[in-house]
């Protein structure tokens, strides 16, 4: 739910509100039911509501407490504040609401900064405090909710979104080097704190940052997963895991029913969804609205999966939706879901999202969805290669891990720049992997590639790309899998039971006792866009458009003879990955475009 914005000054200045106004009105999408500006002191706030708890107006932010001296403008949903409510009702606190804002207000209070540790659910937030002036920012354990910062010698910005900041001007939009090279060697993957512009940092999942009276920052880590074997499960069987994996997964499905509007579900027709679905019909939803999506195919590459969803949407009798995107469709809405991206994301599937979102919205406002099961369960096919002896040392498993997930070397990414103040010297993205898999917590390849996927990839992918595409239509996406007792469960469990059956074996056979076998057992597949998978027509003149603009030759981000090479065999340069890479390049261009970014690189 909702987008939040904020300036907290640094030089003793009043905070500029109508900067914050603007950043928070880019995001009236996010929250298209109400919008609400704060100011007092140093600190200014902004926030754009999408009703979800407490729909009436006591729940409208940013929110005020003035008894406690607190304010607070945030993002997310808090799935166990009726408990949290109950506990702090016994503590003597008052309450003027039914939502889960004045729950966050009144748990700071009493707990301080701590109070995260007993949240479950997906947040980022900020509250300041009157007498004092101490802004903290927070954002939850998987990053399922963003938090973008940008600060000078003058004042602190934060935002639900980048291009909110942007909004707000004053903004360094220098291409950084380090962020350009993760983009085009760690598979588009941004890692926090970076992103594509040197002015603008991402609050790391699991973080608080505290910015104290005196104008200080402190950052605090306050959760992290333990990929290692714990002695008390030591002695379970394979049943046993797969029991306690359903019933945490039941208990995350259930948790994310919490809303005063009805709750959805996105059907792909593969396992993860499918599960769930099975899991809400079990928790006694009935006539619950499922959603899949379908589109034309295109160069031999098929462009739905219904017959999957069809099967889940018979069994639990499911209000469902078959949603069919013919090709005049897609190309307008490439423009739409560009628009609605925070950071570049070169995954085909994001229109897809995008598409399947604006659809959804007409029907529900809030979805479950089964993303981060493949990073938190071991889906991907780079997985099982981790567990073999070469991979197991930490050489030998970012050497295994390099070569599955990277979609250049290091020399192939220097080749493809062409401003040499850009390129970096040396190679940060295999730099900061190596440095990852080094740390203690995770001792084996397969742990070692979960971390960083759960932890990294997951944020800035998968998750990343749910948030921005639901939201660009007032849609709240929730995702089960990453329950934090759910992912903090599945990171001890054995290696080899989630590498089983080709991958995500422990949940597949959890799953047994739910859904129909012949989803389970399917070959494994992905939100289908054959359009961006195999560039021609409009698609590919939209490409060399971007990649032939006066802003791009200004930018001078790509050496010309690397773009003529991709452009002259537009379908003959993939990725380990099977990613187009023109397509990578071309959408980073597109994307810098699209937000007004201009001048050199560097």
């Amino acid at each position: 739910m909702c987008g939040a914005a904020g300036e907290v000054r640094l030089d003793d200045q009043a905070p500029d509100v109508a900067a914050v106004a603007a950043m928070a009105e880019t995001m009236a999408p996010r929250g298209p039911d109400a919008a609400g500006v704060w100011s007092q002191g140093r600190v200014a706030l902004g926030h754009r509501r999408l009703k979800i708890i407490d729909l009436t107006q006591a729940g409208a932010q940013p929110m005020v407490d003035a008894d406690l001296g607190l304010t607070i403008c945030w993002n997310g949903c808090i799935y166990n504040y009726e408990a949290l409510r109950d506990e702090l009702a016994g503590h003597g606190y008052r309450f003027f609401s039914h939502s889960d804002t004045e729950v966050l207000v009144k748990a700071y209070h009493h707990w301080g900064d701590r109070f995260v540790e007993r949240l479950h659910g997906m947040f980022a937030f900020a509250i300041t405090e009157r007498d004092s002036g101490r802004v903290l920012l927070g954002r939850d354990r998987l990053g399922i909710k963003p938090l973008y910062v940008t600060e000078d010698a003058r004042r602190i910005r934060f935002a639900s979104t980048l291009p909110a900041l942007l909004a707000g001007g004053g903004v360094d939009t220098r291409i950084d080097p380090v962020a350009l090279h993760h983009y085009l060697s760690f598979h588009s993957v941004v890692p926090a704190p970076l992103t594509i512009l040197r002015g603008v940092r991402k609050l790391p999942p699991g973080t608080l940052l505290a910015i104290e009276p005196d104008g200080s920052r402190r950052e605090i880590t306050y959760w992290a997963p333990d990929f290692t074997r714990h002695e008390e499960r030591s002695d379970w069987t394979e049943r046993d895991w797969e029991d306690a994996v359903l019933d945490a997964l039941r208990t995350a499905v259930k948790r994310r029913l919490v809303a005063d509007v009805p709750v959805g579900c996105l059907l792909s027709g593969g396992v993860d969804s499918s599960l769930i679905v099975g899991l809400l019909a079990e928790a006694g939803q009935t006539g619950l609205s499922t959603f899949s999506i379908g589109f034309e195919s295109v160069g031999g590459v098929k462009g739905d999966e219904f017959m999957y969803s069809d099967i889940v949407a018979k069994r639990f009798d499911t209000d469902h939706h078959q949603i069919r995107i013919d090709t005049a469709r897609m190309l307008p809405a490439l423009t739409g879901a560009i628009g609605a991206m925070s950071e570049p994301m070169v995954s085909h599937d994001c229109v897809a999202f995008y598409l399947l979102s604006q659809e959804v919205a007409k029907h529900v406002k809030v979805v479950q969805s089964g993303q981060g099961a493949d990073e938190v369960f071991a889906g991907y096919h780079w997985y099982p290669p981790m567990a073999e002896p070469d991979a197991a040392s930490v050489a030998g498993s970012v050497s295994r891990y390099r070569g599955a997930f990277f979609d250049r070397d290091h020399d192939g990414v220097a080749a493809l720049l062409g401003d040499e103040r850009v390129a970096c010297r040396d190679d940060p993205s295999l730099a900061f992997v190596t440095e990852h898999f080094a740390r203690a917590g995770a001792q084996t390849g397969v742990d070692r590639a979960l971390r960083l996927d759960t932890t990294v990839m997951l944020v800035d992918d998968p998750v990343k790309r749910v948030d921005n595409m639901t939201m660009a239509w007032g849609l709240e996406g929730r995702v089960p899998f990453l329950d934090h007792e759910l992912v903090e469960l599945a990171a001890t469990c054995p290696p080899e039971l989630k590498t089983a059956h080709e991958g995500k074996g422990v949940l597949k056979e959890a799953a047994r006792q739910v859904i129909p076998a012949e989803v389970i057992d399917r070959p494994k597949g992905y939100f289908p866009v054959p359009a961006l998978t195999h560039l021609e027509g409009p698609y590919l003149d939209m490409v060399r458009d971007a990649l032939y603009a006066p802003q791009a030759k200004e930018r001078g981000l790509f050496r010309p003879e690397g773009v003529e090479r991709l452009l002259a065999d537009p379908n003959g340069r993939l990725t380990p990955l099977r990613g187009n890479e023109l397509w990578q390049v071309g959408l980073l261009e597109l994307w810098l475009q699209q937000h007004g970014i201009t001048g050199p690189a560097a």
